[in-house]
């Protein structure tokens, strides 16, 4: 979200990366960041073992549990900061390292058996299919509590053949609208159409450099925000039947629904600041930056509202310095359409330590942390230790949904989700490629869903 997110990368370079995390996994050394890498599993603790829950009264002192995750920076810390009291209850230690590569780390690892205790999932399409190295945690959490806390999407997202394989630390309403209420106030009567929305760029051009701010940049997960403009406009031009059959591999990307999404994109990152080669050299966590910008860069931000934690947002104040709207509709027949998506948890060996912070990480207890440092909704309904007003209406958002949609990628196979990431960022610089690009989807898609 996950949380979250990438784009196509060389095998060599690929390759580099998860030889590095193997290795530091066999030698148990810190990584570069200074986090220390997840060991190998003593052979006696596989990862379908059963390993017991601790006995009432029995200590984790001295143990550890290796976690590996997509969060950097600000999100680096607070995690952290989430299971320092969990650190100082137990005695027992988190040895967090942070990858922006995390697809490959894991299925090269799902592959050699290096696995951590504990892993950030790119999405629910990679989790299934790691289910059977996963623990199934009916074992490990009190499910019938978990299941109460939880949106019944997001659990039915985490069940695997009737097994519950993964939870939501945190989750995450996309296609949100971001501004500068210095710049335009919009809070009275933002534009709830996407023609209003045009008009409304359209009468404020002349007070920003650009209409909308734009960067796909993310390391090896460059071009996922690209994926999320995608998301949205199929969702609300054609619908969300339509959107579960594509991400399902029944619509083809030559669709013509799939088609006038990447075109309406098109058009924004044709309008975009600094243009297309800005948009693709720009990272994701900076590319609302120039929003508050003297004289301003943009109008508009589209991001998740994780993005508060992010860049400059980070140090500016909420309802005052920036606000959001919901991406507004396209067809009325879609109307109040949210898209959310959520960062996995899954448990790849099951033992004291490990049991016992997955159980720390679903309660509201913990989840608050995170909420509080702000950037994070909780996936836990009974967490609502929100900083601000704008956090609260975004929780507001999800749990209000007429329409309720998970992110699209992250539901994809690997493969093809890699390759939608690649095919952002070739489209962002060579949008005249456009029927090629979804030609090179589509034999992506053939392979992918064994069609």
């Amino acid at each position: 979200m996950i949380e979250p997110t990438r784009t196509s990368w060389t095998k060599a370079t690929a390759a580099l990366a998860a030889l590095a995390i193997v290795v530091a996994a066999c030698s148990g050394a810190a990584s570069p960041s200074g986090s220390v890498a997840p060991s190998q599993p003593a052979a006696s603790t596989p990862a379908s073992s059963a390993a017991p829950s601790p006995s009432a009264g029995e200590s984790l002192a001295g143990q550890s549990v290796t976690v590996i995750g997509t969060w950097g920076g600000s999100e680096q810390d607070a995690f952290l900061a989430m299971v320092k009291p969990w650190e100082e209850q137990t005695g027992a230690t988190v040895k967090y390292t942070g990858t922006r590569d995390l697809n490959t780390v894991l299925t090269t690892g799902v592959a050699s058996g290096v696995l951590p205790d504990l892993a950030g999932l790119p999405g629910p399409g990679q989790m299934t299919e790691w289910a059977d190295s996963l623990v199934d945690l009916g074992g490990v959490l009190d499910t019938a509590t978990y299941k109460a806390e939880t949106a019944a999407p997001l659990v039915d997202l985490g069940t695997v053949n009737g097994k519950l394989v993964g939870v939501f630390i945190k989750t995450a309403v996309k296609g949100l609208i971001w501004y500068d209420p210095k710049t335009v106030d919009f809070s009275s009567n933002p534009p709830a159409t996407w023609d209003a929305l045009q008009a409304a760029i359209a009468a404020n051009k002349s007070k920003v450099t650009a209409p909308w701010c734009l960067g796909v940049e993310s390391g090896a997960a460059s071009g996922w925000p690209g994926t999320d403009w995608i998301e949205d406009l199929v969702l609300r031009q054609a619908g969300p039947d339509v959107y579960n059959q594509w991400w399902q591999g029944k619509v083809k990307w030559t669709d013509p629904a799939i088609k006038t999404a990447f075109q309406t994109f098109g058009e924004v990152v044709a309008t975009s600041y600094g243009g297309p080669t800005a948009v693709n050299a720009t990272n994701f966590a900076n590319a609302g930056d120039p929003l508050f910008k003297t004289p301003p860069g943009c109008l508009f931000l589209h991001q998740a509202s994780f993005i508060t934690g992010l860049g400059a947002f980070a140090t500016e104040k909420a309802g005052t310095d920036y606000n959001f709207f919901p991406f507004p509709d396209i067809n009325s027949q879609y109307a109040g359409a949210i898209e959310g998506a959520g960062d996995l948890f899954g448990m790849f060996h099951d033992t004291p330590a490990a049991r016992s912070l997955m159980a720390y990480l679903v309660t509201a207890q913990a989840q608050d942390i995170w909420v509080k440092i702000g950037g994070a909704l909780s996936a836990n309904k009974n967490a609502t230790d929100y900083p601000d007003a704008i956090s609260r209406r975004s929780a507001e958002l999800l749990q209000n949904a007429k329409i309720f949609v998970f992110d699209a990628s992250d539901l994809m196979p690997t493969a093809m989700n890699a390759a939608f990431w690649a095919a952002i960022v070739q489209y962002v610089q060579h949008p005249d490629q456009l029927d090629a690009i979804l030609a090179d989807l589509d034999k992506t898609q053939v392979d992918a869903y064994g069609q």
